[in-house]
């Protein structure tokens, strides 16, 4: 694929966690979660992207979030289970994504907040749309997504060089 046409990048949080005395990172899913999750899995269907991969949080909110929603996908990207997606920065979430091969074109990155709307904020120079207030004004609860493009190498992709161009939350 050349490096011209437009990326997607989706930021997807996980869904509602439940709050069992175990870790953090062993946190599962509530009830809500687990509807809210393939609820988001359907919306993220409906927008037509293919993603060619997913990039998970190893966190288990993370991997149920990712398991409920891409049951509603037609097809199912190659998944890789990412342990540095837990607890990032948007600076480590960019780096994370700079590494991905360019004959990926379309990325859902599945991760916590305040991560994954720090760095919403962070790509998107541009907006289509309503899409930013709706972001702004609902914030970025759980099993909320943004969706993103870019023109450029995944190397290239820095602050202020995406357009956010959907955005979805419970409860929309």
């Amino acid at each position: 694929m050349s490096v011209a046409e437009p990326r997607r990048i989706v930021l997807f949080r996980h869904a509602k966690a439940d709050w069992p005395p175990v870790s953090d990172h062993e946190r599962p899913l509530a009830e809500r979660g687990r509807m809210d999750a393939a609820v988001a899995g359907r919306k993220l269907a409906d927008t037509g992207v293919a993603f060619d991969l997913a990039l998970c949080s190893t966190a288990v909110r993370t991997r149920e979030t990712w398991k409920l929603a891409v049951q509603e996908f037609p097809q199912r990207p190659k998944t890789v289970y990412e342990e540095r997606i837990y607890d990032a920065s948007p600076g480590e979430l960019i780096a994370l994504l700079n590494e991905t091969p360019d004959d990926v074109q379309n990325v859902l990155l599945v991760g916590h907040n305040p991560g994954v709307q720090a760095l919403a904020d962070i790509l998107a120079g541009e907006a289509e749309g309503d899409a930013r207030e709706r972001m702004n004004r609902r914030g970025y609860p759980a099993a909320a997504f943004a969706v993103l493009s870019f023109t450029g190498s995944w190397k290239s992709l820095e602050p202020g060089v995406g357009t956010l161009v959907d955005y979805w939350a419970p409860s929309e």
